[in-house]
């Protein structure tokens, strides 16, 4: 276990991120200390996500369909203005 004061870490961040992979790092911060804790990212998060399809994407439209009816819009809009 090591207890660092918050100006020593921030000096030196890559000694104790190395040093957390095989021991505790506590950081004192004031009157109060945090523990510096390693843990892989792929055992927090799962690599890959697949969501399934639900009504909200079955009536989805494409960004060029958008692109079209917003220009029908447009045109509208500007036809009744002339």
């Amino acid at each position: 276990m090591t207890i660092v004061n918050n100006r020593e870490f921030a000096t030196n961040q890559e000694k104790y991120f190395d040093m957390a992979e095989s021991e505790s790092i506590y950081i004192r911060r004031g009157n109060s200390m945090f523990h510096l804790r390693y843990q892989p990212v792929e055992t927090q998060y799962p690599k890959q996500v697949i969501l399934e399809p639900d009504d909200n994407l079955r009536s989805a439209i494409t960004a060029e369909e958008l692109l079209r009816r917003v220009h029908e819009d447009i045109h509208k809009k500007f036809a009744l203005r002339i």
